[in-house]
C-alpha cells in the first residue's frame, strides 16, 4: 500500500514517542467504486450486537479519526472530549471511530459492559467497533496500516486520515482532544477555517 521510499523514510525517522504529533507520508489513495482509499475498503464487527461497521462507507470522502480505547485506562475519559470532536465537526465531514482493544489490559472481557461504559456513562454517538487487536503481529490489517505511523503505545493514540485516505498524523494518548495541534489538523483536513 506505501511506496518503499516512503516506509525507508519512516524506518529511518522512527515512530512519534506518545503525546507527541508525527506526520506521515502519504498512503495509497488508489480507491475504489465505493470511493475510499483502498486500505480503508473493509469491515470490521460493531460493539452492539452483530452490525458490522463498513469502514468504506463510513469514511469515503471524509476525514477520520481513528482511536484505539480502553474501558479502564486512565485516559478513558477522553471519550467526553471525542464526542465533542464527533459532534463538533460532523457536518463538516469528520468521523471519529473507537476500536476498544485489550492490547494493554484495560478492556472489559464482556462486550456488553464496554458498550455501557462507552454509550451509558460517556454519551458516545460515533462508530465504536467490537474488540480488536491494535498491536503487534495480530493486529487488525486496519491498524497495520495504521502502524506506518507508529504502533499504538498506549491506549487512545488517536491516527488522523484526510479524506483523501491518506495518513495526516498520529497523535499519542497524552494529546487531548481538544488539544490545538489537533483541531488545526483537523480543521486543515476538513478545508475549514
Amino acid at each position: 500500500m506505501r511506496t518503499i521510499a516512503a516506509i525507508l523514510l519512516l524506518m529511518s525517522t522512527g515512530s512519534a514517542i506518545a503525546g507527541e504529533p508525527e506526520s506521515i507520508p502519504p498512503s495509497s489513495t488508489e480507491g475504489n467504486s465505493a470511493g475510499c482509499a483502498a486500505w480503508l475498503d473493509q469491515r470490521v464487527p460493531g460493539l452492539r450486537g452483530a452490525a458490522e461497521l463498513d469502514l468504506c462507507a463510513l469514511t469515503a470522502g471524509k476525514a477520520v479519526l481513528f482511536v484505539n480505547t480502553a474501558s479502564f485506562c486512565g485516559y478513558t475519559p477522553q471519550f467526553t472530549g471525542l464526542e465533542a470532536l464527533h459532534q463538533r465537526y460532523r457536518d463538516e465531514g469528520l468521523v471519529v471511530i473507537g476500536f476498544p482493544s485489550d492490547d494493554f489490559l484495560q478492556e472489559s472481557e464482556d462486550a456488553a459492559e464496554t458498550a455501557n461504559i462507552c454509550y451509558v456513562n460517556y454519551g458516545v454517538t460515533f462508530p465504536m467497533s467490537a474488540e480488536i487487536k491494535v498491536r503487534g503481529a495480530d493486529a487488525h490489517p486496519l491498524f497495520r496500516d495504521l502502524h506506518a505511523a507508529g504502533q499504538p503505545s498506549w491506549n487512545f493514540n488517536k491516527y488522523l486520515v484526510g479524506r483523501d485516505g491518506n495518513l495526516i498524523r498520529r497523535f499519542g494518548s497524552n494529546t487531548d482532544p481538544d488539544a490545538p495541534e489537533l483541531i488545526a489538523d483537523i480543521q486543515q483536513a476538513l478545508g475549514s477555517p
